[in-house]
């Protein structure tokens, strides 16, 4: 029986979709009459550490990832769960994400005082947020709120919206979802007024790219459109190589055609952290890599490159 050591950040988040994922391991394990046991290691990463600044002035890539990877590498672990939204664009070599299982709900939802919604919040209300993202469209909607910069884990936040005079924060749904605090949610924000960040509620299971035991049980967790959904976003991203620096997001669906194949619908953002100016641009394809540069260059065209530019994307 082989020992599968898991990666894990320590946050509550962390450890209870970690072992969600676990639990449905075991059972496609005994299903499949593969012989194995779970242990966790949980591991501080340098975004976890560093919780007194914004994530966009921390800059850098893969903020919490890195650490986990290095242990992958160093055979410390056999698999790590990660947010498929903290990936960086480029993959690290020596491993490979062997499964992107079944997308959690991707929408970014509101927490408030008083369980109202976004329209009814007061004007000048104080919402916190850690992403630009959510920040430049939330302002792009409504110029009068005043977003602030809120850091920590789920859990944490949630307590700052109580003790630090918040009327709101700005959360994502899934993470909300996997804890079981559905009861907290306020409203789920349409993504016609805030687009999810790239990949946001997908997970993505990683690997030694050469642990052919690995990849084999991991296979039989994928979920095929959330990874054709996850690849198309992810394009985008690389393509204009955007990072927590950017107000940037994408979020593709995917849909049956008629002819019985797949077809991928994505809307994407790029903009300015006050929310003066939002590029938003919808496309539909097939092919994922394809429909991720088209709507990228169609972005370019009108500016998206020169913003990035000067945010230090």
């Amino acid at each position: 029986m082989r020992t599968i050591t898991v990666g894990t950040r320590q946050s509550a988040l962390a450890l209870t979709q970690t072992n969600q994922v676990i639990e449905r391991l075991k059972e496609i394990a005994e299903n499949a009459g593969i012989a194995c046991r779970f242990e966790l290691k949980k591991i501080i990463t340098r975004g976890d550490r560093i919780l007194d600044v914004t994530l966009s002035k921390v800059g850098g890539k893969g903020l919490f990832v890195k650490e986990i990877e290095q242990a992958l590498l160093d055979g410390a672990i056999d698999m790590a769960v990660h947010s498929m939204k903290d990936m960086p664009w480029e993959r690290q070599e020596g491993l490979s994400i062997g499964a992107t299982p079944l997308r959690e709900d991707p929408r970014d939802c509101l927490v408030t005082r008083g369980n109202v919604s976004l329209s009814e919040l007061p004007r000048g209300a104080r919402v916190g947020t850690s992403s630009l993202r959510r920040s430049a469209q939330l302002l792009a909607y409504r110029p009068d709120l005043n977003v602030e910069s809120i850091r920590g884990n789920i859990d944490s936040r949630l307590r700052k919206l109580e003790e630090e005079g918040f009327d709101a924060i700005v959360l994502a749904a899934a993470g909300l979802h996997r804890m079981g605090w559905k009861d907290r949610i306020s409203e789920y924000l349409s993504p016609d007024i805030c687009i999810p960040t790239v990949a946001q509620g997908a997970l993505g299971i990683e690997c030694r790219a050469d642990d052919a035991f690995m990849l084999d049980l991991l296979g039989r967790f994928e979920d095929a459109d959330t990874a054709l959904a996850v690849r198309a976003e992810r394009q985008f991203l690389g393509r204009l190589n955007g990072g927590c620096q950017i107000p940037i997001g994408a979020y593709a669906v995917v849909k049956d055609d008629a002819a019985g194949g797949k077809q991928l619908e994505m809307t994407a953002v790029v903009g300015t952290p006050d929310g003066s100016r939002l590029i938003k641009e919808w496309g539909r394809g097939s092919d994922p890599i394809q429909l991720g540069d088209l709507l990228a260059d169609k972005m370019i065209e009108q500016g998206a490159d020169r913003i990035i530019a000067e945010l230090g994307g």
